[in-house]
């Protein structure tokens, strides 16, 4: 899997496409925005993007939607336990910012579920905390985490918004991504990537 990052939206969201190099399929996962080098660079390297992954439902994480989805058809994936948020302008936080934007055609997802998209097998992992529904998404063949605001680089999400629980989002780091391999790169929402055996170190709420 090639990793291509783009920095999207107006808090500094990662938005990143997931290519297999071998056949050019790709998922999306967290387009804030929908910017044209995003655009530009799906068309100029003929990427067949296949979904797009939401982590969250969080508007700095799903306000680009629309656009894309105005050049490309593709499926959302959410988490099932998300749709009360991004169907709520007020509780996704884009009223605070924008006249509100909600998404209500998700396909909503169960921990544990497997995806099959674009040639991999994304396994969904439940970690509530930051949002109710919040979801990391890990590929066991590439070691790579999506994992969203549940999880950064020597920090974890924010839980003083609505619905969010510090002792829900460390039980889910915890329980589910500290197993993980070591060497399985950490791709969050914000900031830099990082590995799971950095933060199960060096990680100061864990």
């Amino acid at each position: 899997m090639k990793i291509e990052t783009f920095v999207t939206g107006i808090i500094g969201t990662n938005t990143y496409l997931g290519i297999n190099e071998n056949t050019g399929e790709a998922v999306l996962v967290d387009p804030a925005a929908c910017p044209k080098k995003l655009l530009s660079y799906i068309h100029e390297e003929k990427i067949q993007v296949k979904a797009i992954l939401l982590t969250h439902g969080h508007f700095d994480h799903i306000m680009g939607i629309d656009e894309f989805r105005d050049h490309y058809e593709v499926p959302v994936y959410v988490g099932e336990n998300e749709k009360e948020l991004i169907c709520d302008a007020h509780w996704n936080q884009s009223d605070i910012y924008t006249n509100g934007y909600v998404f209500r055609d998700a396909i909503y997802v169960k921990d544990q579920e497997v995806l099959n998209i674009a040639g991999f097998s994304f396994q969904v992992f439940h970690t509530p905390g930051h949002t109710p529904g919040g979801v990391c998404y890990y590929e066991a063949a590439e070691k790579i985490l999506f994992s969203g605001d549940t999880l950064f680089c020597n920090s974890v999400g924010r839980t003083d918004f609505e619905g969010g629980s510090m002792s829900d989002l460390i039980r889910g780091i915890k329980e589910k991504l500290m197993p993980l391999p070591d060497d399985t790169k950490v791709l969050p929402g914000h900031m830099n990537a990082t590995t799971i055996g950095h933060e199960r170190k060096y990680n100061p709420f864990l």
